[in-house]
């Protein structure tokens, strides 16, 4: 027999959960991302300020963590999140791994944006003496924004299927209510309305970056 009831308080719940850890991992991914995004950039060939080696190493890793499926991170890293958190269970133990899983790939999006600037413009504040820094900080990430915000809605969107994909072995959020009280229980109620949820959240997300994007991009 099917179950069709919907509990208000622990669907509230699942919400507030997936959304923390949408956006407290996005955060740590956007700021950990950026850096090592500008970090591989700077380092490689003809960059601001070349380093092969660190740029191979800082490359390979990245293309590493990218590589390794979420599922498959998320138990490799239970001993770490163990150490950090305390626990392998709940919300806050999914952080860990959802933010080792969309560093990297935000990473890589930053260094796609940074080579879509222009060189030319970053050639002609050399001439006029300005240092790295100040190339960085006042010509390539303004002339990225729009790319980097971008990337920043798509990782976020990422992390949303992340979140359920964890919450499916315990992690909490609207994955898990739908796996264990949606279709383990085969209570259809649970299972669409978790679901819905998701996909407005991922809609919610898409359509802020968008709006931020028209807002900031002057070209």
């Amino acid at each position: 027999m099917l179950d069709s009831s919907l509990n208000l308080g622990q669907l509230l719940t699942a919400v507030y959960e997936t959304v923390m850890m949408t956006f407290v991992s996005l955060a740590f991914a956007s700021v950990f991302g950026l850096l090592i995004g500008i970090l591989l950039y700077c380092t490689q060939s003809g960059g601001l300020f070349p380093n092969r080696l660190f740029n191979r190493i800082a490359d390979m890793v990245v293309n590493v963590l990218r590589a390794i499926p979420f599922l498959i991170l998320l138990i490799l890293l239970i001993p770490l999140t163990r150490a950090i958190v305390g626990t392998m269970l709940g919300a806050q133990a999914a952080l860990p791994p959802l933010i080792a899983a969309s560093t990297p790939f935000f990473a890589r999006m930053c260094v796609i944006a940074f080579q879509e600037v222009d060189k030319g413009t970053i050639e002609a504040s050399k001439s006029m003496g300005a240092s790295n820094g100040q190339i960085i900080w006042k010509v390539l990430l303004p002339e990225a924004m729009p790319a980097i915000v971008s990337g920043i809605a798509v990782t976020g969107i990422s992390l949303v299927g992340y979140t359920a994909m964890a919450g499916a072995i315990g992690a909490g959020g609207l994955g898990n209510l739908a796996y264990m009280y949606g279709f383990a229980r085969r209570n259809d109620a649970v299972l669409y309305t978790s679901t819905v949820i998701i996909v407005l959240i991922v809609f919610a997300i898409q359509w802020i970056g968008d709006a931020i994007v028209k807002k900031i991009d002057k070209r």
